[in-house]
């Protein structure tokens, strides 16, 4: 792999050209072998929302499928990895408004709008492809919608979004998944049930603190259930479980993995904007927190003990010690109505861009059903539906995965 690194300064809110700028990082990678042959731009939107690119060590799976046939541009999205990363530290200067106006320039929309600004730059008039990989599966939708001519063909896996639906019927197909792969994961490791509960009662037993200073409380522990979509979740979880109780302790390593497991205080756009990547014309209102209530099943009182899924939820931002200086923006964002739109049916709807998109049967974040939905109501799409594969597939097979789409 030959790799360019290259940073643009681009507007916060291109409304306003003139206004305040911040970075945006972007790796160019190229095969050694082709690079005489002038490749293809083929873009990579990261899922999440609020993650950063991968950093390629090794040409292997979907990216050395890719870079047999494209150059490949790794974009780190607004306010992630190395493009002016939303950071507590760095924001201390505004007051809790003027932070949730600033968050409210890092969806979809702007990333789309930062693609098109390095696409002018870097080959100007000629379109490029993208592959977006869940969250960036929303991005590619947005990028169709706004900017179609830019684009010679686009790939989504497991990223599908709902063109026009509230989050809350989101969240009850999707809590209503989770517990399919509770269950999946109770059959499949009777012994995880059993050390599960080992651990719950030493926390109801006793203080128990991260090795961050965070307390681990019973919702804390159900957010490891954010795994169980992952071909290797299950598994993980299972041996990460077995070494909670060691004698008559919490054992160091088990804490400290969990630490090192759940991101959602080094990546704040994800607890803040999750929601919000939904929404358009309506505010959320922390809705997987008030639909959580129609499902007891989940309640952390009861004597089996369910795992949560990709749920947000507003005690995130009182226990999580690096998240608690966003809590008002995130409740004005949480309030917010006037989101403006991120899809356009009727673009879509006439779409000339071919677009070949895996969908997983069993998927755990991104809703099979919805997705399909969605997929009816655009032109020129062929669907690759696959109940063998996991969320995570392009991580897991993505060589496989990218030579089924680009078969298509």
């Amino acid at each position: 792999m030959i790799i360019t690194n290259h940073t643009f300064k681009v507007p916060l809110d291109y409304d306003k050209t003139n206004g305040q700028t911040i970075s945006i990082f972007a790796r160019e990678i190229v095969n050694e072998s082709i690079i005489d042959q002038s490749p293809p731009y083929l873009i990579f939107f990261q899922g999440g929302p609020g993650y950063e690119s991968p950093r390629p060590i090794t040409c292997t799976g979907w990216l050395k499928k890719a870079l047999e046939s494209y150059k490949v541009i790794l974009l780190d999205q607004r306010g992630t990895g190395l493009s002016s990363p939303v950071d507590i530290k760095s924001l201390m200067n505004m007051d809790d408004e003027q932070l949730a106006h600033y968050l409210t320039f890092f969806r979809a929309d702007n990333i789309i709008k930062d693609a098109e600004f390095i696409r002018k730059i870097l080959i100007k008039k000629k379109r490029w492809s993208l592959l977006g990989q869940s969250f960036g599966g929303f991005c590619a939708l947005h990028y169709l919608s706004s900017f179609p001519d830019s684009l010679e063909k686009v790939f989504i896996t497991g990223g599908i979004p709902p063109l026009d639906a509230h989050p809350d019927d989101i969240y009850r197909s999707t809590f209503n998944r989770v517990i399919y792969k509770n269950e999946t994961f109770h059959r499949l490791y009777p012994q995880a049930k059993k050390n599960i509960k080992g651990i719950v009662d030493y926390i109801n037993s006793n203080q128990v603190f991260l090795p961050n200073g965070d307390r681990l409380s019973i919702k804390r522990l159900q957010q490891l259930g954010l795994n169980l979509g992952f071909s290797d979740g299950m598994p993980t979880l299972n041996y990460l479980f077995e070494r909670g109780v060691i004698g008559k302790h919490l054992s160091y390593p088990f804490l400290k993995s969990i630490l090192s497991m759940q991101t959602f205080d080094t990546n704040p756009i994800f607890t803040i904007l999750h929601e919000a990547c939904y929404a358009q014309g309506f505010s959320t209102n922390w809705s997987a927190q008030r639909i959580l209530k129609e499902f007891p099943i989940f309640s952390e009182n009861n004597e089996e003990l369910y795992l949560l899924g990709e749920m947000l939820f507003p005690w995130m931002l009182d226990e999580y010690q690096e998240l608690k200086p966003f809590k008002n923006a995130a409740n004005i964002l949480a309030k917010k109505k006037n989101w403006p739109r991120l899809y356009d049916p009727n673009v879509l709807a006439k779409n000339k861009v071919p677009i070949k998109a895996a969908v997983y049967t069993n998927d755990m974040y991104v809703d099979r059903n919805f997705s399909i939905d969605s997929a009816s109501k655009i032109q020129n799409i062929d669907i690759w539906e696959s109940d063998i594969y996991e969320h995570n597939a392009l991580r897991s097979d993505g060589g496989k995965i990218l030579d089924i789409l680009f078969q298509l």
